[in-house]
């Protein structure tokens, strides 16, 4: 099915359409301010479920590799994204706000005649990517840790007072 910008929610999930694509990630303009690159794809798939905990539902599917910042060493962090969200379809706020909270579950949305599919991927995109993204070890870091001399008591002195 070629790209569609804008999807009926809940006609798309009554009619289990499907709906799959590719984006360059500099193309979301939320997500670029995370990227140190605007390098690399998202792939995304859109499937429309017709009853899912009696409502209707969407699964989306996003994955890609992703160029972030390293919030430790500053430097480029390679980022592979894998994530799939399972959006619970309702009609107003008001009909949303009548459903209990669960922490673990689908997430639920307003559904309209009007759902921009990229506002959609970029919004799962965003909640996947880490929000302070760190290398395990960072080599810059560990670099300066072998080069420090070694001194455990170098601060002594001066919590005791000085010379005595």
């Amino acid at each position: 099915m070629p790209h569609a910008s804008a999807i009926d929610g809940f006609e798309f999930a009554r009619c289990g359409s499907k709906l799959s694509g590719s984006r360059p990630a500099g193309e979301f303009p939320r997500l670029r301010e995370s990227l140190v690159s605007a390098q690399g794809v998202i792939q995304y798939a859109l499937e429309g479920l017709p009853l899912v905990q009696g409502r209707p539902a969407l699964r989306l599917q996003v994955s890609g590799d992703l160029e972030l910042q390293c919030q430790r060493c500053l430097g480029r962090l390679a980022f592979r994204l894998q994530s799939e969200a399972l959006l619970l379809l309702y009609a107003d706020e008001q009909e949303l706000a009548a459903v209990p909270v669960e922490a673990e579950g689908p997430e639920r949305v307003v559904a309209g005649s009007e759902m921009p599919v990229l506002g959609l991927v970029e919004d799962e995109v965003l909640l996947a990517v880490p929000y302070a993204p760190r290398h395990e070890q960072c080599a810059s870091r560990e670099a300066d840790a072998v080069s420090a001399p070694r001194r455990p008591f170098a601060g002594l002195r001066a919590l005791i007072g000085g010379k005595r």
